[in-house]
């Protein structure tokens, strides 16, 4: 029984070692003609990390990220709003977060492919449901595949979610992000820190990725679909986070004016299925969540990790809708808290009392969450 997986983000490709391991027969499609470095960071947290653990790959990528041991929320000066230890994430789990470039874990994920199943420079065009449930998928170079079973994971503007539902709509959230990699060297109090200021209607995130290497995102309200005079953007940035911590305009200024990037915030308007027939969506295709808990990409690897065992363990039987069944309450409990947390961090009014919630939520409170978000159930 055959899959075809189209996208080789992070979802497509943990997804196909996932299947080699299980020893399910697939291909992989990427309209790329080759994977570029995204100027952006990542953190995985511990659900990611097991899985990855799972595939055999744990130690590579700790090697190329960096740990973090402590996540602060805190005002535009780096007073605390919540400050958050992981001694008890790394207890219970065997790690804490790994925060790592974008383009690192691609490239690292990629070449544990086998080179002949991965094939770049193939846009998806459309899927025909052809005789006996098999699918036949066209390229936009008009090149076709047949295939038992298709696996879309190809983000959030899915071609495959868009033919398979096309009432299916993405939701901006009013909200525009600029990211970027500083070539910086932190100071060992922010070393292994994770970190995000909530200022007036703006906040700043930073991370070190690697060695001189530090992930940075500044998120401000904006109307979608904006443009940035490159010339200006950071000058631009630096009068906009001119009054947070001096680490913020260090880390700005750092950075090399290609490499900023900006893109508006969406995540996907919840679907009622994920799946129809032999066409499965996971990842951003599928449940497309904004960033605010850092646990879009982990959320994807999760849908690799429980699908590929799902088709282990039931054989041939289509196994889509008992995949939906096991993910769909946590992923959808995750895009509804995300996106609540990114408007609360926007309010233009009620500054005072969302801190004071903030700063009074329990700790141990957080910890449970924590753990119930992080918890991986073994399925083989």
């Amino acid at each position: 029984m055959g899959y075809t997986i189209v996208g080789a983000g992070i979802g497509g490709l943990t997804t196909a070692l996932a299947f080699e391991k299980c020893g399910i027969e697939y291909q992989i499609f990427e309209k790329a003609p080759k994977l570029n470095e995204v100027g952006a960071g990542i953190w995985l947290a511990p659900n990611a990390l097991q899985v990855f653990e799972w595939l055999g790959i744990l130690e590579d990528v700790v090697a190329k990220g960096n740990s973090i041991d402590r996540v602060t929320v805190g005002r535009s000066d780096l007073s605390p709003l919540s400050d958050s230890f992981q001694d008890d994430v790394k207890d219970k789990f065997g790690y804490s977060t790994i925060a790592i470039h974008r383009a690192e874990l691609q490239k690292l994920l990629l070449e544990q492919v086998p080179k002949e199943k991965i094939h770049l420079g193939k846009s998806f065009k459309e899927f025909k449901e052809v005789e006996e449930g098999r699918i036949l998928v066209t390229f936009s170079d008009d090149s076709k595949v047949e295939t038992d079973f298709l696996i879309g994971a190809d983000g959030i503007n899915s071609k495959i979610r868009n033919q398979l539902f096309p009432s299916s709509k993405t939701r901006y959230s009013g909200q525009t992000c600029w990211r970027g990699i500083a070539d910086y060297t932190m100071s060992a109090d922010f070393e292994h820190r994770g970190i995000e200021l909530w200022g007036n209607q703006i906040r700043f995130g930073v991370s070190k990725v690697a060695k001189d290497k530090v992930y940075w995102f500044a998120v401000s309200l904006s109307k979608p679909n904006q443009k940035d005079d490159d010339t200006l953007i950071k000058d631009k940035l630096l009068k906009t986070y001119a009054n947070f911590h001096p680490l913020v305009k260090e880390l700005i200024a750092a950075t090399s004016q290609d490499k900023i990037v900006r893109n508006d915030i969406s995540d996907l308007m919840p679907l009622n299925h994920w799946y129809k027939n032999n066409i499965c969506l996971i990842g951003d295709a599928g449940h497309a969540t904004t960033p605010n808990m850092g646990q879009g990409g982990a959320q994807a690897i999760e849908d690799a990790y429980y699908l590929s065992n799902l088709i282990k363990n039931e054989g041939n039987v289509n196994v889509f809708q008992l995949f939906q069944e096991k993910r769909k309450q946590k992923v959808n409990t995750i895009v509804k808290q995300s996106w609540a947390t990114g408007k609360m961090a926007h309010w233009k009014y009620g500054k005072g009392m969302r801190n004071f919630i903030l700063k009074s939520i329990p700790k141990n409170l957080i910890q449970k969450k924590m753990n119930e978000m992080y918890q991986l159930e073994k399925v083989c």
